[in-house]
């Protein structure tokens, strides 16, 4: 039997660990670390250092992430196939390494419930036939870290908010019913598809690192520079993650 668990690390800032998180690192007998290419080496290892400071005597094994494919097919094909390699990868890493079974870890960026897809890959592990049980440590997710970088909440008194992704926001425009969204997963800052009047837009980049970058202001001021701190940070490191809050000035 196969018990495989899901560390949420937050940014990977080891001060906002848990301390469930770090007893989950310490007893496994596996601690599988995916490795995205030179480009996000940053990424490695960061998880390299959580396990410095935090890890047991488990196994660490570090294996080839599979690359999507964004632009073989349709977006959701693609997504499909790529989660299908990735599985491939998880079981192989596991089968080579802990043959006997055990107790596996992943640590995953952020935490598992919100737009990751960790959760579905080990489900198609368990529909391969794979005798595995998940558990799941939550984790500090960036929306948390944007709104306490900025000293915000994420909703107005009484109101609701949205979380979506970039590609929505782009294709769909502003969600109806809400005055409050969060925006996820935007490489090409679809606030700009946006009519800026009376919005507002806290934004943030890297959160939780020493490099993290914030800006927040009317988007009719602060769009255009966002774009471009965006566009050279990521030259500069090679990646990016941000997120960020877009709210009416007005509520509807």
């Amino acid at each position: 039997m196969l018990a495989l668990t899901l560390v949420g690390i937050g940014a990977g800032d080891p001060g906002l660990l848990s301390p469930r998180a770090i007893g989950a690192l310490r007893d496994a007998d596996l601690i599988l670390v995916p490795l995205k290419g030179p480009e996000k080496a940053d990424l490695a290892d960061i998880r390299r250092k959580i396990l410095a400071d935090a890890a047991g005597d488990g196994r660490v094994v570090e294996f080839d992430l599979p690359h999507r494919a964004d632009d073989a097919c349709a977006y959701l094909d693609g997504v499909n196939d790529w989660h299908d390699a990735v599985a491939g990868a998880w079981r192989e890493a596991i089968v080579r390494h802990l043959p006997g079974g055990g107790r596996v870890a992943l640590m995953i960026w952020g935490d598992p419930s919100l737009y990751d897809s960790s959760l579905r890959i080990a489900g198609r592990l368990r529909a391969g036939g794979m005798d595995l049980s998940v558990t799941v440590v939550p984790g500090i997710t960036s929306l948390q870290l944007l709104a306490a970088a900025h000293a915000i909440p994420l909703n107005r008194l009484g109101a609701p908010f949205l979380v979506t992704t970039g590609r929505r926001l782009a294709a769909d425009g502003w969600p109806a019913g809400v005055d409050s969204v969060a925006v996820m997963l935007d490489g090409a800052c679809a606030f700009q598809g946006l009519p800026p009047d009376d919005l507002t837009i806290w934004w943030g980049a890297y959160l939780g690192m020493p490099q993290q970058i914030l800006r927040a202001g009317a988007l009719a001021e602060t769009g255009a520079e966002i774009v471009a701190l965006r566009a050279a940070a990521r030259a500069r490191h090679g990646w990016i993650m941000d997120v960020y809050l877009l709210r009416r000035t007005s509520p509807r």
